[in-house]
């Protein structure tokens, strides 16, 4: 009990001490020429230096953001953790720089620290409940790339080092828990479709085929190496090319982008395979049950998944105040992927009790665990005495939260989570989840 409320003491410390800075720097620049009440940067526009460095065609984005979380119930003890990630990017506009018309360029580095408490409480459950957290801990090269513009902007054609969500099946991250965050297909197969802040070597073109309608394509290299922990740790922020890389990810993309009674909306139809070989979840190289006999697993040529993300704002004012809803489903390979689909359905409203820059979300979803992979588990505990535990099932998750922001570059997002047979798996218990998003734009 003691380490709980030394645990809780120190997020309390962190919380206070970081609003404390923050409105120290609210105070401090409050004579400044631009309005806090209004500018999009907590630190301003640097006497006027970010304005004429935008307006010669660098653009800098500094922020962070952090995700506290408090299992009430669920896991072998209940237990507060806190992570966080620092993210600095900038763009050139090359045509501003250097008369290179329709090309920009763009890098970002990212920082994340930390702890799960998924992981630390032994909650079982398939989808963070803090978003924020993975992919070693560490700095990382998120983005390295030139876009150039073909057709008068109609064709575009990026290629550098990039994350596959940024382009394909893109989605916000308003909520906190992984199961309504970044591009879904990440969230089952996260071997080698990579969402940030992982970025690998790619090449992408989109058509514009007409002002509401594209179509877009992407190629991304698959190396086991930029999933390993240790090695983000130590390489995660160079521009190499590793050793190792198994084949490519190929995603294909069809997007509509109309206005609905003139409020916006987002309508993405995709489908993607990898080129590498995949290992069957069930059958061994003799095709035969391969928790029976042990042997090496079947070698699947290739892998696969389908999705659609759907958002559209239902009322309000176009672009600004009003509800919108949003539904993602994806289905991977069932050969090949242990947790093979996810849906979820949700709302978010902006605007509300008047306050614009405030926010209200609330989503439920549904993670489904592989059968095949649950029939192999069993019949490999049968043979060797072992009791691993795994879903047959899915793993609902629900989340309501309220982002208030007191100015537009800060925001604090209290959350509740409710996670029902985490892991897909009634064994482990329910957890229902405190949580608190923040998010400072520098």
């Amino acid at each position: 009990m003691a380490a709980i409320f030394r645990e809780k003491s120190l997020i309390r410390t962190a919380v206070v001490t970081g609003l404390s800075l923050s409105l120290g720097l609210i105070a401090h620049q409050a004579h400044a020429a631009d309005d806090l009440a209004t500018r999009p940067y907590l630190f301003g526009d640097w006497d006027g230096g970010r304005t004429r460095l935008a307006d010669a065609g660098v653009t800098f984005d500094l922020g962070y953001g952090g995700e506290a979380a408090h299992n009430f119930t669920g896991g072998t003890a209940q237990l507060t953790r806190y992570t966080g990630q620092w993210a600095f990017g900038a763009s050139f506009d090359l045509d501003k720089l250097w008369g290179w018309h329709g090309a920009s360029f763009q890098v970002s580095v990212s920082d994340r620290n930390g702890r799960n408490l998924g992981a630390d409480a032994s909650i079982g459950n398939n989808m963070l409940l803090q978003e924020v957290y993975g992919r070693g801990q560490t700095w990382h090269l998120s983005q390295f790339w030139l876009k150039q513009d073909f057709l008068g902007g109609k064709l575009t054609w990026k290629t550098g080092r990039a994350t596959v969500g940024e382009d394909f099946a893109a989605f916000s991250c308003d909520f906190q828990n992984l199961s309504f965050c970044g591009a879904p297909p990440g969230n089952l197969v996260g071997g080698y479709w990579v969402n940030w802040p992982t970025s690998r070597w790619a090449t992408v073109l989109k058509l514009y085929t007409t002002g509401q309608t594209y179509m877009q394509i992407g190629a991304y290299q698959v190396n086991p190496n930029y999933v390993d922990d240790s090695y983000a740790r130590s390489k995660g922020m160079l521009p190499d090319f590793p050793g190792g890389t198994t084949g490519a990810l190929i995603p294909l993309e069809f997007g509509w982008t109309p206005n609905l009674d003139g409020r916006p909306g987002s309508y993405k139809f995709g489908v993607w395979y990898n080129t590498s070989k995949g290992a069957d979840l069930y059958y061994d190289f003799n095709h035969h049950p391969a928790g029976e006999t042990g042997l090496a697993p079947l070698q699947r040529d290739g892998q696969y998944g389908a999705y659609i993300n759907f958002q559209q704002q239902i009322s309000g004012d176009a672009g600004g105040s009003g509800a919108s809803l949003f539904l993602n489903i994806s289905q991977a390979d069932r050969h090949t992927a242990a947790t093979d689909r996810q849906i979820a359905l949700g709302i978010r409203y902006k605007g509300p009790f008047g306050r614009s820059q405030d926010m209200l979300g609330f989503a439920v979803g549904a993670t489904d665990n592989n059968s095949r992979h649950f029939a192999y588990v069993e019949q490999h505990n049968a043979r060797t005495g072992e009791d691993t535990v795994v879903g047959n099932g899915n793993e609902y998750v629900s989340e309501l939260f309220y982002s208030w922001s007191p100015i537009p570059s800060i925001f604090l997002r209290p959350n509740l989570q409710y996670v029902l047979h985490p892991g897909g798996t009634s064994i482990n218990s329910n957890a229902f989840v405190l949580g608190l998003k923040t998010g400072f734009t520098f």
